[in-house]
């Protein structure tokens, strides 16, 4: 247990989580960036993840895309793991403002979030394309090749594809609790995927947290690194009493 981390969140009054995909791998759910994750696509789709999870790749080969999504970004048996506990737990403390998070699993919501901004969407959210009637992940996992619509549009998925801009709305709302946070935490992520990483920049507050099993760029800008698995790291939230 990190002692520095402990007192560092008794004297916080506004935390910030800004969350990637090492928080879900935690629950069982792999990073496609992943070098194998990488390798899995190429290998049997002759494509790295970020052209199958492209703009053009969904409106120019529906079925292909559709065959990797489902089979690479959807998870409905993966469960929240201690990381996600012990956010919802500091949000109900009145310590937390906010989880921004990179991932579209969620993870966060099922764990008691409130308060969760998702830059990249959710996969539990699809909807027309044709009419916008709104469908639920079970459309697209009972489609036996791409998902329609009773109007005979295609569905897809609410989240950010390579090629599309963020949600300005979620984008906004994550700069400014950002921007109000007395301490900064961020987890899981290697800070290499932009416009997300660069949220950083809009920090002003007191204290910096890193947690994620790899060194990232901003280690040096930090309060306190730690580089270990997120689960871990957060794991006295839920064993201690009130945080206060």
């Amino acid at each position: 247990m990190n002692e520095s981390l402990r007192n560092i969140l008794k004297q916080s009054k506004r935390i910030a989580f800004l969350g990637g995909a090492g928080i879900s791998t935690e629950s069982g759910i792999p990073d496609f960036r992943s070098s194998d994750g990488i390798y899995k696509a190429k290998k049997t789709y002759g494509v790295p993840p970020e052209i199958l999870l492209s703009h053009d790749f969904f409106e120019n080969y529906p079925e292909l895309f559709y065959d990797y999504y489902k089979k690479n970004l959807i998870y409905p048996n993966a469960e929240p793991n201690r990381a996600h506990l012990a956010l919802a737990k500091l949000e109900r403390e009145g310590k937390l403002s906010a989880v921004i998070t990179q991932n579209i699993d969620n993870l966060h919501q099922r764990a008691g979030s409130k308060n969760v901004l998702e830059l990249h969407g959710s996969v539990y959210r699809n909807y027309c394309t044709r009419c916008r009637k709104f469908h639920p992940v079970e459309t697209i996992l009972a489609s036996d090749e791409i998902p329609y619509c009773e109007c005979g549009g295609i569905i897809k998925p609410d989240v950010v594809l390579y090629g599309e801009g963020l949600d300005e709305r979620v984008l906004t709302e994550s700069v400014r609790v950002i921007r109000n946070a007395d301490t900064l935490i961020v987890g899981g992520t290697s800070l290499a995927v932009y416009p997300a990483a660069g949220l950083i920049d809009y920090f002003c507050g007191k204290e910096l947290v890193l947690i994620n099993l790899s060194e990232t760029p901003r280690d040096r800008e930090a309060t306190l690194c730690i580089h270990e698995r997120i689960g871990e790291a957060l794991a006295f939230v839920l064993e201690d009493g009130d945080s206060d």
